[in-house]
């Protein structure tokens, strides 16, 4: 699909607005700059937002939406979820969105619906989303090129979506509109969720008197997640997949005392919660047979 400043066998070239200059928005506007399009405004209010503005898009003009969203060929919408779809009607209602124009938005939650009041007029949309946490700084733009990024459009405007991906260096992947809570889970339950099993794993060692608890998991995490990545669940180890009863019921026992002393029983509870699906992971790879599942679980309770 062709589109004005797309040309056929030509780099694009688009005139692209940022609202919103979170971590996210700066980093990909900073990207397509990189990569030869033109950022023709920015917005940005925090003091925050306005520092990242000029250390990672620097000479660019720092305007109001409005305006931005008018002079824009590609308008990107970097603000949280939750104000998305407000923000494109709102924009819709004052006649700044038009025929043709691109909407792109980096949200893992949505998919195209999202826009709906700015495709309804004519506009083009697209939902990218990197598998990648972002710090805002140029630190990210390294790491964006080893990142995938989701593309989430049309099918006559996908290839476009793809495109702006691979401009940035990252790797397209089509994630279909049904499917994009599903895979937002999934990425947030990979993320987010590990650096709650580790943080929670520092402060226990850190109670048993370890001074230094990121040296100890450095190397078991970065071969866990290593061989986990290469061979799934296949890489499962320790207790539970041994069926050892024993060392279970330890560890809740330790758990206990540690939840009473930090007032706090999330780790405990995190650790009964995956041990419980560790014991189904282990079943199901007949590492373990049906009584000691049922032995292992009568303990996490």
């Amino acid at each position: 699909m062709s589109h004005p400043g797309m040309n056929q066998g030509d780099a694009p070239r688009l005139g692209i607005g940022i609202i919103g200059c979170g971590k996210v928005g700066a980093t990909i506007g900073a990207a397509w700059r990189d990569a030869g399009h033109a950022i023709i405004g920015v917005s940005a209010t925090s003091a925050a937002s306005l520092q990242r503005a000029e250390e990672m898009l620097p000479g660019v003009p720092v305007l109001p939406p409005d305006d931005i969203a008018d002079r824009a060929e590609l308008l990107l919408f970097a603000v949280p979820d939750d104000e998305i779809e407000s923000l494109v009607s709102g924009l819709v209602k004052v006649s700044k969105i038009h025929s043709g124009q691109i909407l792109v938005h980096c949200s893992g939650r949505y998919g195209t619906d999202v826009l709906e009041a700015g495709t309804s007029l004519g506009a083009l949309p697209i939902a990218l989303h990197p598998s990648l946490s972002f710090t805002g700084t140029a630190v990210d733009l390294a790491r964006l090129r080893q990142s995938t990024i989701a593309v989430t459009a049309p099918a006559p405007i996908r290839p476009v979506g793809q495109a702006l991906v691979v401009e940035m260096g990252a790797e397209p992947i089509d994630v279909a509109e049904a499917d994009r809570p599903l895979y937002h889970a999934a990425i947030t339950h990979a993320s987010n969720h590990t650096i709650t099993i580790i943080s929670e794993a520092m402060e226990m060692l850190a109670e048993a008197g370890v001074s230094d608890p990121s040296r100890v998991l450095t190397a078991l995490v970065d071969a866990s997640v290593t061989n986990t990545l290469q061979n799934g669940s296949k890489a499962l180890t320790g207790p539970v997949s041994r069926g050892d009863v024993g060392t279970v019921s330890a560890h809740l026992a330790a758990l206990s005392e540690f939840s009473l002393n930090v007032s706090n029983p999330s780790a405990r509870n995190s650790y009964i919660a995956l041990a419980r699906s560790t014991t189904a992971k282990a079943l199901g790879l007949g590492r373990i047979t049906d009584s000691q599942a049922q032995e292992i679980l009568s303990r996490l309770d």
